[in-house]
């Protein structure tokens, strides 16, 4: 996943997401720790080369993959820790401006680890109607 295009980072991360939002792989993923530190070094690692070669479609994927770990109660507690410091600052995570989706996962998550997603400067803009 760390290795190759954008493209083929991108594809790698998204089989990686897949394998995340179907419950048995997340908790084969979580099961040990092992197993989840590898997966969260690795997608710390793509983070830290989008400060250099940022992407938005990939960063949307790592955010999904981050936020579907932080739903088993093991891997939320150690994403307290280990949550790469870019996704909380606003200049990092100011692309995704424009992407509705991948600003909710990221308010998400930041809520389920316990930063709120307003470091991060994602308040959640009001529904319609609101």
């Amino acid at each position: 996943m760390e290795m190759g295009s954008e493209l083929s980072k991108t594809v790698a991360t998204f089989i990686v997401q897949k394998i995340l939002l179907d419950e048995v792989g997340l908790n084969y993923i979580c099961a040990t720790a092992e197993r989840f530190f590898a997966v969260g070094a690795v997608l710390g690692s793509m983070v830290q080369t989008l400060i250099d070669q940022p992407s938005v479609r990939l960063l949307k994927h790592i955010i999904r993959c981050y936020l579907r770990l932080s739903d088993n109660p093991r891997a939320r507690e150690a994403l307290r820790q280990c949550l790469p410091e870019q996704l909380r600052d606003p200049n990092f995570t100011a692309c995704l401006k424009d992407d509705m989706v991948a600003r909710r996962w990221l308010t998400q998550l930041l809520m389920n680890v316990g930063h709120g997603g307003e470091s991060a400067g994602l308040q959640q803009p009001p529904l319609p109607g609101q």
